[in-house]
């Protein structure tokens, strides 16, 4: 079992940065992928990328690639996810995810954190 906590979200401008935290607790961090994902209502569960034990993250979509970095402190127990640039199009609530295989659907991770809302004021 793995237990996911989430930080970070809240207001931010137009242009600005936010960075969320995503806390893991549980056996054998080492073996999860760590995910995030996004969902704005009325919209689909959107893949951000994820990362493994030893990095780099891998699998962001072209709506976030140059302006959004999915870290990973394993000494921490913690994933990251920096998000630069931000639009009004970003605002959503963002999910951390994470499941011992590598998978690009919301479908393939197991474990999740509570979400965390991010708006984006123009």
């Amino acid at each position: 079992q793995v237990q996911l906590v989430e930080s970070g979200g809240g207001l931010v401008q137009a242009g600005g940065s936010l960075r969320l935290s995503c806390a893991a607790s549980g056996r054998a961090l080492n073996t999860y992928w760590m995910a995030w994902f996004r969902q704005a209502p009325g919209e689909e569960r959107e893949f951000l990328g994820t990362i493994g034990w030893g990095g780099p993250a891998v699998g962001y979509p072209d709506s976030v690639l140059g302006r959004f970095t999915i870290t990973r402190d394993n000494d921490r127990e913690t994933a990251y996810l920096q998000m630069n640039s931000l639009r009004p199009e970003d605002a959503a609530v963002y999910y951390c995810a994470a499941d011992v295989r590598f998978s690009r659907s919301f479908e393939g991770y197991g474990f999740w954190g509570q979400g965390a809302q991010v708006t984006v004021a123009s």
